[in-house]
């Protein structure tokens, strides 16, 4: 039988429990050791099972409740975990202490947060990326709230058919039972939010909170009473459903999200955001509703369109994470159109054309029919980047078109690379020692490489075997559920109870499985890897786990692959594939592994986090030069697979970096692994693990990456936010001052550039004046710098390494010329070029390729 009404009851706690509601209701436990001690204190096996404490509080006892609220040694623990958060959620951090100008709030938006296995609400990479910003920014005092959706089920539960096809199942998630709550307005009804739709009713959200130490989470959730089933399933799942269903959620995300925000912060006091970061394009519609409301909006200022842009765009900060531009969300215009139509529309009174020019790829090579959510993006933000050195320069060559008078180099993109929070990632006996010897994660590099020294190699040898038994016997358990759920009975599975071994090299490889992340790169020659598994002298091990996107067939063809192969009786004891990959499994995998292997086609991994959390619990990363390892590896942290660009047929090139891979496999990393001392420690190995602590110790963490965004993006943001004024007056100014350059470029000509000061053969150290002619149209001098650009000349005369230096006024010829000199220093040998060109210039835009725009001599 079914029940017809289902509902969830929760405990009662007595008196002197009551702290394990407050603890339960903070998802700081998600990183406090001492708090997930006393909810597996609480019932062990419970906590064991879900590592969940509002499933430990639902689910125990009420005997063990009285017991427990009788224990005066438990209570006193109680007391102090439960004081203890109060005073982090109470105290002045990082943030109240050094940032004395820095914005009151910051909105940052995200499509997923991974911050708990207990609350699924994330895909992969970019949900761990956002759960990690918030908690690294918790620590920080960085006063930021996020805001997300409410998936009912998630992303979803992966498992393997028999043959090794993947499986999608997507249970219900129950409100009630995450760790969540609702916000309630002062006469304690839920608070929501609506949105217009075309052609129907208003769409209905409820507001949930999630408190992230000190960050509130606000979650929109559709699933509510008088709202149809088409509406209610808009917030059904992650990713999931056609292209006008992930428009729906990415309007409720962006419009939808700044109405929550605006609700949450006149229900709780709390201070309105001064910058807006829109982490990737899918919640680009935030700057939408914010111009809207400085526009058309109730109460608002009734700013034109332009000054509202300019008000939005200077607190706005834009991320983006793909390098590929499949990954990137492109509408058709048409629906567009049809959902920001003039009448009837999700934002009645903003001019439908002006929304559908800031996401036209008016660019060549640009798509007239689409629009672009991350174009969108850049042009409503005023402060853009990529996730890592790389990532920046590959977003530059992908975004290019959107300034196209200037070279990649200087297209506004910056980056800032990601970071992981250690609190979450590294395994408690890591933790513990770097307690013990006194070692700061988020201190200068050399202390965590000083826990060496101080606890010894033999000990950290031993922690590091503890980590990799622990993997193997939760491998064991998935890998036997997963037989069992693919058919098997248990009188075929007694070999699973000698797969894997504690002591054997092990290598992890887990992340999600698009093409180009190469899954199955390992198995390009299959005698090879498995000769490589079966060594009698220096065996290796892998443990590899990976979802496809339910829609991507060529990437569920892959894990069949590789389960197949996984399969094979001859080496299923020594390589296994793990269903499910989620955060539960990973804080287990990471710390249990001893390499870490990422083999991406490059340049396509923005970041890759994962090898960060590997190098934390001293594991060593080998991998393609992509993403943040491009950046970080020196040569004696890891290994650096070759990467075959320039070959264009991509089996020759997977062939070449495989075989990379597997010389690498056999000459280096297993005999640097299996070569011991008289006790038994791979001294060699230990050492470098001792330097990928030194060398990489805290540039891979959260922290530094938020502290990144404060300094280089948050703050400059508020601050140009700040200068626009109160009454908009700067907006206004803005706004029009850029109408008046765009009309006025066309006349703007460098008419005549003479140089002097250096002969024909020129030497270092002499100095090249320049004094460059310009016809200014209808601008002034003061609206515009004149640069000498200066570089090395490549055969081509095309300018490399570029260098600019302004140019200063010397003359006014009449009252639309004038002349600009200046000189530069010859400080490098070799071919050396330069031209002259104008760009605009005011001191409200963050850099002067802002607006596109450059007169080239």
């Amino acid at each position: 039988m079914r029940a017809i009404r289902r509902f969830t009851v929760r405990p009662v706690l007595p008196e002197p429990l009551t702290a394990l509601g407050e603890l339960a209701g903070n998802l700081r436990w998600s990183w406090h050791h001492e708090t997930q001690d006393v909810f597996a204190h609480v019932d062990a096996d419970l906590w064991a099972r879900t590592q969940d404490p509002v499933e430990v509080l639902g689910g125990v006892d009420p005997t063990r409740l009285d017991e427990l609220a009788r224990d005066d040694g438990f209570l006193d623990r109680l007391a102090r975990v439960r004081d203890d958060l109060r005073a982090y959620l109470a105290d002045d951090h990082w943030y109240q202490r050094e940032l004395g100008d820095g914005p009151r709030a910051i909105a940052y938006f995200s499509p997923e947060f991974g911050i708990a296995a207990a609350l699924p609400q994330y895909s992969g990479g970019l949900g761990i990326l956002a759960g990690d910003h918030l908690k690294a920014a918790s620590d920080l005092g960085v006063p930021l709230i996020g805001v997300g959706l409410l998936y009912r089920h998630g992303y979803f539960t992966q498992a393997l058919s028999r043959e090794g096809w993947q499986q999608e199942s997507y249970p219900l998630l129950d409100p009630d039972e995450l760790p969540i709550s609702p916000l309630r307005e002062a006469d304690g009804q839920i608070a929501t939010i609506s949105l217009a739709l075309p052609g129907g009713p208003d769409l209905k959200a409820r507001i949930w909170v999630a408190r992230v130490g000190r960050v509130p989470l606000l979650m929109l959730d559709t699933d509510v009473d008088g709202n149809p089933q088409n509406y209610a399933d808009i917030t059904d799942r992650l990713y999931g459903g056609g292209g006008e269903h992930r428009l729906r959620q990415e309007l409720l995300l962006g419009v939808g999200g700044v109405r929550a925000l605006r609700a949450y912060c006149r229900i709780t006091g709390a201070p309105e955001p001064e910058v807006y970061h829109t982490n990737e394009g899918h919640a680009g519609f935030q700057g939408l509703e914010r111009i809207r409301e400085l526009t058309v909006g109730d109460g608002g200022p009734g700013l034109g369109f332009d000054d509202a842009l300019e008000m939005s765009r200077a607190s706005t900060v834009f991320t983006t994470h793909t390098p590929v531009p499949a990954g990137i969300d492109r509408f058709p215009r048409s629906l567009i159109e049809q959902y920001f139509a003039a009448d009837g529309g999700v934002l009645p009174g903003v001019p439908t054309d002006r929304v559908l020019a800031l996401g036209a790829e008016d660019y060549e090579g640009g798509d007239p029919g689409v629009f672009n959510m991350a174009v969108m993006g850049f042009r409503l933000g005023q402060r853009a980047n990529g996730v890592s050195t790389l990532h920046g320069h590959v977003s530059r060559e992908m975004f290019n078109g959107l300034w196209p008078d200037f070279d990649e180099a200087e297209v506004p993109i910056g980056s800032i690379t990601n970071g992981v929070h250690a609190r979450t990632w590294v395994a408690r006996e890591f933790l513990d020692m770097f307690d013990e010897s006194g070692a700061e994660l988020d201190g200068e590099a050399g202390a965590l490489a000083r826990v060496f020294n101080d606890i010894g190699f033999e000990r950290i040898w031993a922690a590091k075997r503890r980590m990799r038994e622990r993997l193997v016997h939760d491998a064991r358990r998935r890998v036997r559920a997963s037989w069992l759920h693919r058919g098997a009975v248990d009188a075929e599975l007694t070999w699973i109870d000698d797969a894997l071994s504690p002591d054997v090299l092990t290598i992890g490889f887990a992340r999600r499985v698009p093409s180009y992340k190469r899954l199955t790169l390992m198995l390009r020659d299959p005698e090879r890897l498995k000769a490589l598994l079966l060594d009698p002298e220096r065996p290796i091990q892998l443990v590899i786990a990976g979802k496809s996107h339910p829609a991507d067939d060529g990437g569920k063809a892959l894990i069949q692959q590789l389960v197949r192969f996984a399969d094979d009786a001859e080496v299923r004891h020594r390589i296994v594939f793990l269903p499910d990959y989620e955060i539960q499994m990973a804080q287990v995998l990471y710390p249990g592994c001893d390499v870490w292997l990422n083999n991406p086609l490059r340049p396509y991994e923005a970041c890759g986090t994962s090898g960060m959390k590997a190098a934390l619990n001293g594991g060593l990363n080998l991998s393609i030069l992509d993403g943040w390892w491009d950046e970080w590896f020196d040569g004696e942290n890891g290994w650096a697979i070759p990467s075959a660009d320039g070959v264009d047929d991509p089996n020759h090139r997977d062939d070449l970096e495989a075989a990379a891979l597997y010389e690498l496999l056999e000459r280096e990393i297993a005999p640097r692994f299996y070569d011991r001392d008289a006790a038994g420690i791979p001294v060699r190995w230990m050492e470098m693990m001792r330097h990928t602590l030194e060398s990489l110790g805290p540039k891979v963490l959260a922290s530094r990456m938020v502290r990144d965004y404060v300094n280089a993006l948050y703050t400059p943001a508020a601050r140009n936010a700040r200068a626009l004024g109160a009454d908009y007056a700067g907006a206004v100014e803005l706004a029009a001052w850029k109408g008046r350059v765009r009309t006025a470029w066309p006349g703007v000509r460098v008419e005549h550039v003479e140089s002097s000061g250096v002969d024909e053969v020129a030497e270092v150290g002499a100095s090249l004046r320049v004094r460059a002619d310009v016809a200014l149209g209808d601008l002034s001098p003061d609206d515009v710098q004149v640069q000498l650009v200066h570089g090395r000349a490549e055969g081509d005369d095309r300018l490399t390494s570029l260098r600019v230096a302004p140019l200063s006024l010397s003359e006014r010829f009449e009252e639309s010329r004038a002349a600009f000199t200046g000189e530069v220093l010859l400080d490098r040998a070799g071919p050396f070029g330069y031209t002259v060109r104008v760009v605009p210039v005011h001191p409200l835009l963050a850099t002067t390729t802002e607006l596109g725009l450059a007169a080239l001599a």
